[in-house]
């Protein structure tokens, strides 16, 4: 018998009814040579300092550092997973070959190699390495089953990873928490969540000690364009009272005009990190509930595997675009264009020198069905991403134009879309609808004529704080401000976490009270910005030397560095970090007071709103609407819909679950037919009656 083990019972039940194991048991499926087993993500996890020796059971100075002389692995104290683990080692003990079907990623890799490696597997071990759950792709899969041994760095990546993890986070969470902390407070220390964090306190700070300088622009509108004198700021009002006297009552002369056409290439395909800070800027999501919806889409086979952090397809996925565009019905106006005529085709796009393990997220083809109000909008983003990629370039005209009053400099510039090829997917999206940006008139170089000169009064303002969106991209770039995308890629390998763990980071901070948020921002609290200010070791809290540890086990998984070089520099890390925290001076870390909990939503009027997340809905005269209505939030449920009166129980089921049960006598507008149905919100909170 061949056993299969998977990551979850749902993936489980998906592969055995593909191969054929159809009898369910007690933990596993069997039938057609196959017991199909699962696990519910990490059955096994590294010991706790206890389990080495009875010393470490007690958290005390003198006996830090804790290194254990080998590193072990123990089932973890679930009477669930102790019972599963017990069936997959029975079947282990019983079968001829294991078949790895667990994620396709490092983590994934873990998982399974652990559970192995406590039950004592001596068996040859096969690969399932797919990138989807479709059926399609899970026998093809099966077709292709790759040697377990071709893995074996990516789980020494993986168990560097958790070792290092292990290795930091026991000691200094304790170092810092016994020297610093107060009674009961644990002070949470992690090899990337404490440079994440320093990264938040620094902008933090940078904020709070920054003190805004007047300056002044001098300006002129000629021909209702405004032109900005090349002078840049000045430093006084008067001297922008002298340059608005020299320049007034004076003619205005083009000196240049200048019209050149460019092309804008379309947007990249999505990578897990891309796809979060989109689904943040344009939904408020946070990442965590991003990858929690993309993960969900995944396990629905309507999305390739999302853990990745590529922005790449492979070749061979080429000759498969048109049969996913064929099944992408809900946007049959966007890829009607592209059927029936050969894919463009882009090194943007396609490269297999960009590809490790997966390539970029993109939907499958399947038609959704049955998938929440929130994973219809992250489908829809990756759908239409995928389709804008094999639209032309977008063709611009980008204008300059220089001019001069006497010997002051003005410029303009402006851009208009000529043809808007791939921005055609986005005409119905508000950002990204506007097919004009700054139209100017033509104008004649020589020309001259009357101006309108002003004077701006401006301040020069503090940079911003991090938002989800912002901070992920600095995590990826391990702290860089970096816009180019080419430059962004080249970064990847020094990033601070991996894509799929950043949100769990992010979570963790505010887990710990060390950061809050405040609408879309995020703030230091006091016990975050004290603790930054206690750790005096770079090692600890600088992203790019974090960044270089990743770019280390990266280069493990590559099987280009050794487990046991990148462990020895870890302990004498840890160690120095030990030694010098032992010596400071003693102090006390404010503790960040808990917010007040929100009150449950006893009643509609105090729900959140379901569109923008920010306000809270409020009882009008004929409706309920968002009370962010001021920020630009137009959501309104009326108390009549289609001559149907809804009761309060219809209502909070359409604004807390997206749809309503069963109703019947709906007035169909213009006749005088009735009908019953539910009422569901679609993807943008119209409100739609479903049959």
């Amino acid at each position: 018998m061949k056993l299969c083990i998977a990551e979850k019972p749902s993936v489980a039940k998906e592969i055995a009814s593909i191969i054929g194991a159809n009898t369910k048991k007690d933990g596993y499926f069997e039938g057609n040579g196959y017991w199909v087993s699962w696990t519910f993500g990490h059955l096994c996890t590294l010991k706790e300092p206890h389990d080495y020796t009875s010393i470490w059971k007690w958290w005390n100075l003198a006996t830090l550092p804790m290194i254990p002389s080998r590193f072990s692995i123990k089932v973890m104290e679930d009477q669930g997973v102790q019972k599963q683990f017990r069936t997959i080692k029975t079947l282990v003990e019983k079968c001829d070959e294991v078949i790895n079907c667990g994620d396709a990623g490092q983590e994934g890799e873990l998982i399974q190699q652990w559970v192995l490696l406590k039950a004592k597997n001596d068996k040859p071990v096969k690969r399932l390495w797919i990138s989807s759950l479709t059926e399609e792709a899970i026998q093809e899969g099966f077709e292709n089953l790759r040697d377990g041994k071709d893995f074996l760095n990516l789980y020494a990546a993986g168990s560097s990873r958790a070792i290092g993890d292990w290795l930091l986070g026991m000691n200094a969470t304790r170092l810092y928490t016994l020297k610093f902390g107060q009674e009961r407070q644990v002070l949470s220390i992690g090899r990337v969540q404490t440079p994440t964090l320093a990264m938040i306190v620094e902008r933090q700070l940078e904020i709070d000690n920054f003190k805004s300088e007047k300056y002044w622009e001098l300006k002129t509108v000629y021909r209702e364009v405004l032109f900005s004198a090349t002078l840049g700021r000045l430093k006084s009002e008067e001297k922008g009272k002298s340059a608005i006297e020299y320049v007034k009552d004076k003619e205005f002369e083009v000196k240049s005009y200048e019209q050149k056409e460019g092309k804008e290439q379309p947007p990249r395909l999505f990578d897990l990190t891309s796809l979060q800070v989109e689904a943040n800027n344009k939904f408020a999501f946070s990442a965590d509930l991003t990858l929690k919806l993309v993960q969900s889409l995944y396990e629905k086979k309507l999305v390739t595997y999302p853990r990745v952090d590529t922005t790449y397809l492979s070749e061979d996925i080429y000759p498969k675009v048109p049969k996913i565009l064929q099944g992408l019905t809900y946007f049959s106006k966007l890829t009607e264009p592209l059927l029936g005529k050969e894919i463009r085709k882009s090194k943007k796009v396609f490269d297999d020198k960009k590809i490790t393990d997966h390539h970029a997220i993109i939907p499958t083809g399947i038609t959704p069905s049955g998938i929440t109000a929130d994973e219809q909008k992250i489908y829809n983003t990756i759908a239409k991403r995928f389709i804008s990629v094999f639209y032309p370039d977008c063709t611009v005209s980008n204008t300059t134009v220089l001019g001069m009053v006497e010997k002051v400099e003005f410029k303009a510039t402006g851009k208009q879309i000529i043809e808007a090829g791939w921005r055609e997917v986005y005409t119905t999206d508000n950002n990204k609808g506007n097919n004009e940006e700054n139209i100017m008139p033509e104008f004649v170089e020589g020309e001259k004529g009357p101006h309108e000169p002003e004077i701006q009064e401006k301040e020069t303002r503090p940079p911003k704080y991090y938002t989800e969106a912002t901070l992920l991209r600095a995590m990826e770039t391990a702290g860089k401000n970096v816009d180019d995308e080419e430059l962004r890629d080249a970064m990847k390998e020094n990033g601070i976490g991996r894509p799929s763990t950043r949100a769990n980071i992010i979570e963790t901070l505010f887990r710990r009270r060390y950061i809050e948020k405040k609408k879309k921002n995020i703030h230091a609290t006091v016990t975050g910005i004290e603790l930054i200010k206690t750790i005096k070791s770079d090692l600890l809290k600088s992203p790019e030397l974090t960044g270089q540890w990743e770019f280390k086990l990266r280069q493990i998984e590559k099987g280009e560095y050794q487990v046991d070089e990148f462990k020895k520099e870890l302990i004498e890390m840890v160690v120095d970090i030990t030694n010098h925290v032992k010596l400071a001076e003693d102090k006390v870390i404010p503790l960040a007071k808990p917010k007040k909990p929100k009150k449950e939503s006893t009643s509609i009027d105090e729900m959140q709103c379901p569109k923008c997340k920010e306000g809270t809905l409020v009882k009008g005269k004929s409706a309920y609407g968002c009370s962010a209505y001021k920020e630009g939030c137009s959501f309104v449920v009326p108390f009549t819909i289609m001559g149907k009166k809804l009761t309060s129980k219809q209502l909070a089921d359409l604004l807390s679950k997206s749809k309503t049960g069963s109703i019947k006598g709906f007035q169909i507008p213009g006749s005088e037919e009735k009908k019953n149905g539910k009422l569901i919100f679609t993807s943008d909170f119209n409100i739609e009656l479903e049959e």
